[in-house]
């Protein structure tokens, strides 16, 4: 199991499964971030936090908290 966070810049990856629960999750898939949507890597901040990511045409920051609850391959 690969999360989003340990994904290298430049790499397109493939959501698998949304972990986390809640007000958590719903938040993920309002950004557009569910089973399936494909997910290209921009950025990584220094220390790992936030992640930029480009999905469905947009760009996003995530929280490296948030970016570990995304499983992808």
């Amino acid at each position: 199991m690969q999360t989003l966070k340990e994904v290298t810049c430049g790499s397109t990856v493939s959501v698998v499964k949304l972990h986390g629960e809640g007000a958590v999750r719903r938040r993920i898939m309002d950004m557009g971030i569910t089973r399936g949507t494909q997910v290209f890597v921009r950025k990584v901040a220094p220390f790992g936090d936030p992640v930029e990511v480009t999905v469905r045409g947009y760009e996003l920051s995530l929280r490296k908290a948030d970016a570990e609850m995304i499983e992808v391959q």
